[in-house]
């Protein structure tokens, strides 16, 4: 491919992921701002706030929990945020014995309290083990929230808040989604840490 070619090719892509967050900043702006008060909401009253996703969206989610735990933008105390599915023998065990979709549920059944946060990254917003687990976290009294596509999805008749990037595009719709949990980082950073 001549060079031009894959220069212009970096600028439609990118172009296009912006044009987007701009789309989702314009239409969902009232949603992010739901989930970060949630968010901030459940750490300051003691809470831990949970993630978990498949592929692409797991490693999202590992790179929030990062963030959370160590610092967004500055020195501050570390806040309890955890992965689901994080511990490889944990998670191979239950999907050997009890299937693929109970990975994040059974943990949610085990080590999230009433008044936690569970969020769920599902592109599709079917995916079987997410949904599970937003099921499980509510039954628990658990707050859920969902991250996901343009489309109507199950996560909807489960969780407490859905964030609907309006995309189809799975590249696009995860780099929605960490640039969404990279401002809840700074959001909660500054209500719960602020510095003069």
């Amino acid at each position: 491919m001549p060079k031009q070619d894959i220069v212009a090719e970096f600028q439609k892509q990118l172009r296009e992921s912006a044009d987007l967050k701009l789309r989702l900043a314009q239409q969902h702006a009232e949603v992010m701002a739901g989930i970060a008060v949630a968010v901030v909401d459940a750490f300051r009253n003691g809470h831990s706030v949970w993630f978990c996703g498949n592929g692409g969206s797991f490693t999202d989610a590992h790179h929030i929990v990062g963030e959370l735990v160590g610092r967004y933008g500055y020195d501050r105390p570390a806040l309890p945020a955890f992965v689901l599915g994080a511990g490889v023998a944990s998670m191979t065990a239950i999907a050997n014995d009890y299937g693929y979709d109970q990975v994040f549920s059974r943990e949610v059944r085990g080590s999230v309290k009433a008044g936690d946060l569970v969020i769920g990254l599902t592109t599709s917003g079917n995916s079987r083990n997410v949904c599970e687990a937003l099921a499980a976290a509510a039954e628990i009294g658990a707050f859920t929230v969902a991250l996901t596509g343009e489309k109507q999805a199950k996560v909807d008749e489960i969780a407490d808040l859905v964030l609907h990037v309006p995309s189809t595009l799975t590249p696009r719709i995860q780099e929605c989604h960490i640039a969404v949990g990279h401002v809840l980082c700074d959001l909660v950073e500054k209500a719960l840490f602020p510095r003069a």
